[in-house]
């Protein structure tokens, strides 16, 4: 056994999914006082981001708003003090997601599933993180909407 902290990544993409993988890993890093490294992946920009440019506004940027935006209001919900590392990536989620996490202790990633047969099985980027990492993966299904 070693003394150093656990070091845990976890994928943040804006969506409920993903929030409630960043609530997951914040409390697991208080429990274990690991480090919390949080990554949003943009990937390549879309045609439509070329076709309609924001001035100023681009992929990168506004990921790293929303990495921002989910990291502040986490840790103010949960009153963590746990400090998270910021990382923003122009990748595939997953790729980006699993080559992060080499060398960690554990990787978190949200479940998007939609329900019914279709929530029932992981979705792309979850399933490859589970059949690709280097560490253990735990996939984090965010609560329904009545709470269950």
């Amino acid at each position: 056994m070693t003394d150093a902290k656990p070091r845990i990544v976890v994928g943040v993409d804006g969506s409920p999914g993903s929030r409630a993988a960043l609530r997951w890993a914040l409390r697991y890093a208080e429990l274990s006082d690991g480090d919390v490294t949080a990554l949003i992946a943009s990937g390549p920009p879309v045609f439509i981001d070329l076709a309609v440019p924001m001035p100023g506004d681009d992929a990168a940027d506004r990921a790293d708003r929303e990495l921002h935006e989910a990291v502040e209001e986490t840790t103010a919900l949960l009153g963590s003090d746990v400090h998270v590392n910021r990382v923003v990536v122009q990748d595939h989620p997953a790729r980006a997601l699993v080559d992060e996490a080499r060398g960690a202790d554990l990787l978190v990633v949200g479940h998007r599933g939609r329900g019914g047969f279709v929530g029932a099985v992981l979705g792309s980027v979850s399933r490859h993180c589970v059949n690709h990492a280097s560490c253990s993966v735990v996939v984090v299904r965010r609560p329904h909407e009545d709470g269950h």
